[in-house]
C-alpha cells in the first residue's frame, strides 16, 4: 500500500480496530478514514453505500462487530448474528461497488467445528457441527469469509480473510457476564483484590484449552497481511500455544496479585474443550507474534485500571445499541435492561 493511500477501518473504536489504527499510524500512513457509530451506523445499507460512494477508500479493514463471551452469545443470538451479518454485507458490498482494490476481513477461530482436529487447520471449515454457544456469530463470521470468496471467484476482486485466535488487550471489554474470558478474569481478580474477598468463583471446571493473541499483534500481522497476502482461503492467527482456563486464572491471579481462592460453577457451561490454531501458513508468510501471554496480561491490567471508568458503561452502550438497531422491537432492549 502507498503510505499515502485512503484507507477506511471500520470499527475503529473496538479492540482490534483501534489496534489496526495505531498499527497504520505506526508504519507511517498519513490517510486513514474512520466513522463512529453515531456518524456511520454499519447496519443501514443506505448510509453504508453513501458513504463508500462519497469516501471511495482503497483498502478497506472490516474490523467492525458485535462481540462477547459465552453469557452474551447464549443470551443475545439473534442480535450476534443480525448485527453481524448487517455490518460484514454493507461495508464488502459497497467497497466491492465503489472500487476498492482490497479488503480484509477479521473473523474468529469460533468458525470452526466444535470437535475439530488440533491444531485447527483453515481446511477444517465447515467440515463438522459448530459450537452450540457461539453458533450464532460463527455462521454470521463464515458468511463474511465466504462472501469475500465468492467475490474473489465471480468477480477477481482481491479480498482476504484473517481468523485470529482469542484475542485480548487495549479497549478490551471487561463487563463481568457479556466479556470473554481472558478480560472476565481480569476484572473478577481485581475487584476481589480491591473488596478483600476471600475467593473468585470462574465459569466451568477449568479444563477447557484456549489460545491468547495479543492484539496489536494481530494488527501488525493486519496489516502485514493487507501488503502482501491474497487468497480466498482465510489466515489462521494465532501463537500456536495453549493453556488450560484453569492455568490461565492463576496467571491473571498473579498478574493482578489476588491472593486469595480459586472455585469453579461447572453449573456454568465450559465452551468448546479445545482450540489451538495451526499457524503454518501464517508463520511461512514470515510473522511471529512478539508479545508473551504474562506480558500481554500485565499490559492489559495496567489499561483496565486506566480506563476503569468506561467500564461499567460497557452495557449501556449495548442497550443504547440494540434500541438504535431495533426500534420497533422493545421486547429485545427490555431483556438487555432486565438482564443488566
Amino acid at each position: 500500500m502507498n503510505k499515502n493511500a485512503k484507507i477506511y477501518v471500520a470499527g475503529h473504536n473496538g479492540m482490534v480496530g483501534s489496534a489496526i489504527v495505531r498499527e497504520l499510524v505506526r508504519q507511517n500512513y498519513t490517510n486513514i478514514i474512520t466513522r463512529t457509530h453515531s456518524e456511520l451506523d454499519l447496519t443501514r445499507q443506505a448510509e453504508v453505500e453513501q458513504f463508500f460512494a462519497q469516501e471511495k477508500p482503497e483498502y478497506v479493514f472490516v474490523a467492525a462487530a458485535k462481540v462477547g463471551g459465552i453469557g452474551a452469545n447464549s443470551h443475545y443470538p439473534a442480535d450476534f448474528m443480525y448485527i453481524n451479518m448487517m455490518i460484514e454485507m454493507n461495508v464488502i458490498h459497497s467497497a466491492y461497488m465503489n472500487g476498492s482494490k482490497k479488503v480484509e476481513f477479521l473473523g474468529s477461530s469460533c468458525i470452526y467445528p466444535r470437535k475439530c482436529p488440533q491444531p485447527i487447520k483453515e481446511k477444517y471449515l465447515l467440515s463438522g457441527y459448530l459450537e452450540r454457544t457461539n453458533e450464532a456469530y460463527a455462521l454470521a463470521k463464515i458468511s463474511g469469509l465466504k462472501y469475500c470468496e465468492y467475490l474473489n471467484t465471480q468477480h477477481g476482486t482481491d479480498y482476504i480473510s484473517v481468523m485470529p485466535c482469542n484475542l485480548y488487550g487495549p479497549n478490551d471489554n471487561y463487563h463481568p457476564e457479556d466479556s470473554h474470558v481472558l478480560p472476565a478474569l481480569i476484572r473478577r481478580f481485581h475487584e476481589a483484590k480491591v473488596s478483600g474477598a476471600e475467593s473468585v468463583t470462574c465459569w466451568g471446571d477449568g479444563s477447557p484449552l484456549r489460545e491468547f493473541l495479543y492484539v496489536d499483534d494481530l494488527a501488525e500481522l493486519c496489516v502485514k497481511l493487507m501488503e502482501s497476502y491474497s487468497g480466498s482461503e482465510a489466515v489462521n492467527a494465532g501463537t500456536g500455544e495453549e493453556i488450560s482456563i484453569r492455568e490461565l486464572a492463576e496467571v491473571v491471579s498473579e498478574v493482578v496479585g489476588y491472593g486469595g481462592k480459586i472455585l469453579w460453577d461447572v453449573t456454568r457451561p465450559n465452551g468448546t474443550p479445545r482450540k489451538v490454531m495451526d499457524v503454518s501458513r501464517v508463520y511461512g508468510l514470515g510473522w511471529r507474534p512478539l508479545t508473551s501471554l504474562r506480558e500481554g496480561q500485565r499490559m492489559s491490567y495496567i489499561d483496565k485500571r486506566k480506563n476503569v471508568g468506561t467500564i461499567c458503561a460497557s452495557l449501556t452502550a449495548t442497550q443504547a445499541a440494540s434500541k438504535r438497531l431495533y426500534p420497533q422491537r422493545k421486547e429485545i432492549f427490555t431483556h438487555h435492561e432486565k438482564y443488566s
